[in-house]
């Protein structure tokens, strides 16, 4: 019987382990599934030893502040791998907690696969030496990350992007619009200045004045921006209460991605939200700023590498959508390359080349990713 053992660290790993014990399950319906996992894996048959939530912590201060309890877990975890023997672990995501328990894993003889590349092409690159002792192959999600890993004699398979198999290649705008209530006339920009507390603090005033500015040269505009969680909306609503301008803005809590699919132009930070953005097929301007001094550390030392910073971007390896990073980032620059989106008469170029990445994107991840795995295996036991 396969005895496999997994790991993900938060929701969006969750889904991607249960897609993945699924079709692991077609060619092996007693295959024994344990580790780490939300509802989403557990419901598929995996086996969880502690909460995802325990590994679901997000910012500097409170990894800290949990580091002796993430230590401790992770090493009764990799005590307890070692005496369940699995065939092969899988980490999915959770860089900072599952490399480190892979390269323990590796070490004691046990076959590491890793499910999702961290961003390690574009900053901090030197992270590939202490993946290639940790990883013996790694599952990606951009093809071009494939390049990258076996530049540095790392093995690594493009299995598709989740994202891109879920999202239609042709989008119902009007659909979208209805379940939002908005007008299914209107010429609509959404604004999405990030997911956490610090982006939405940083960017909101910027996004809105940005907006102000749109809406004076352009009167039809409609505004619409989704909050991840209410303490982001009241920042937003805050700092648009300061502006003291009346807009025609519209708050939604959650549903960003039918934000997007609902509107006809997007600004927004620079993040997993652009990729959304791509595939739904938006013609957008990105934006990021992080704190002064991390942004000059990072260029200062090198460490920061990338000379496109968003995912269509990256993609497409040329600046297929206009983005402005730290102190380019200016209601100026911002205003005039939103109303040239806005002002152009049709953006079919643009909608062609995000169809073919769309397109290359689409792989049937996770039964790529199981049938990968298994080849795997398979060459791993030829070889014992």
């Amino acid at each position: 019987m396969v005895r496999i053992a997994v790991v993900a660290g938060e929701a969006s790993g969750d889904i991607l382990g249960a897609s993945f014990i699924d079709a692991l399950k077609k060619q092996y319906p007693d295959a024994e599934f344990f580790g780490i996992g939300g509802p989403e894996m557990i419901q598929a048959g995996c086996r969880s030893f502690y909460p995802i939530e325990q590994l679901s912590i997000m910012g500097l201060f409170e990894v800290l502040k949990h580091l002796p309890s993430l230590l401790k877990m992770r090493k009764q975890l990799f005590h307890k791998l070692i005496e369940l023997k699995p065939d092969v672990f899988i980490g999915i995501d959770a860089p900072d907690f599952n490399l480190g328990l892979e390269k323990k894993l590796k070490q004691a003889g046990i076959k590491t696969v890793h499910y999702v590349s961290p961003s390690v092409w574009a900053w901090r690159q030197w992270r590939v030496k202490k993946i290639s002792q940790s990883v013996d192959l790694m599952l990606t999600l951009f093809p071009f990350e494939v390049d990258f890993y076996k530049k540095n004699n790392v093995p690594a398979e493009f299995v598709g992007h989740p994202l891109a198999s879920m999202i239609p290649m042709d989008p119902d705008k009007q659909d979208a619009r209805l379940k939002l209530n908005l007008d299914t006339n209107g010429k609509i920009v959404a604004l999405l200045p990030g997911s956490r507390r610090s982006e939405v603090e940083r960017m909101s005033a910027l996004f809105i004045e940005t907006a102000i500015d749109c809406y004076k040269q352009d009167n039809t505009l409609e505004f619409v921006v989704p909050f991840a969680t209410e303490k982001t909306r009241e920042i937003f609503q805050r700092h648009l209460e300061a502006s003291g301008i009346l807009l025609p803005i519209k708050l939604v809590s959650g549903q960003s991605r039918t934000v997007m699919q609902a509107s006809d132009y997007i600004l927004l930070a620079s993040g997993t939200a652009t990729l959304e953005a791509m595939l739904l097929k938006k013609p957008m301007v990105v934006v990021y700023i992080m704190n002064g001094f991390t942004f000059w550390f990072l260029k200062k030392f090198r460490i920061l590498k990338a000379s496109l910073y968003s995912l269509p971007n990256v993609l497409a390896g040329e600046q297929l959508v206009e983005e402005y990073i730290q102190n380019d980032a200016t209601r100026n620059n911002l205003v005039e390359a939103m109303m040239r989106l806005i002002c152009k008469d049709n953006n079919k170029l643009l909608v062609s080349k995000y169809n073919e990445i769309h397109q290359s994107l689409i792989q049937d991840e996770s039964n790529q990713a199981a049938h990968v795995v298994l080849e795997f295996l398979g060459e791993c036991n030829r070889d014992e």
